[in-house]
């Protein structure tokens, strides 16, 4: 079903979501700031149902357990990898490293 947002976005939602995919990704990056890329707005709902909110908060979860969150996909995983690896940090190596994601 195509929608139009109060902010004139046209977008398909299939769900009876009233989320605007557009403005939620940039309500999303005001929030967390230049630190995370761009990824969408439903991996960053994604981390902040971790408690997620620096970059450094990342190294404490593998790529698995971050892939099993709802809404967080392989593309947010290889965005936030390059930035970890741009400021010289990583995900979790195993799982002793990390935390339950739920």
């Amino acid at each position: 079903m195509r929608k139009i947002c109060p902010n004139g976005h046209t977008f398909d939602k299939t769900s009876a979501c009233p989320v605007c995919p557009i403005c939620s990704t940039k309500e999303m990056s005001q929030q967390y700031g230049a630190e995370f890329p761009k990824i969408g707005a439903p991996a960053f709902r994604a981390l902040h149902s971790l408690g997620v909110k620096k970059l450094t908060d990342l190294t404490k979860y593998n790529q698995k357990e971050l892939l099993q969150l709802h809404g967080f996909g392989p593309k947010a995983l290889r965005m936030l990898g390059e930035r970890l690896t741009q400021a010289g940090l990583s995900f979790a190596k195993d799982l002793s490293q990390s935390r339950d994601p739920h």
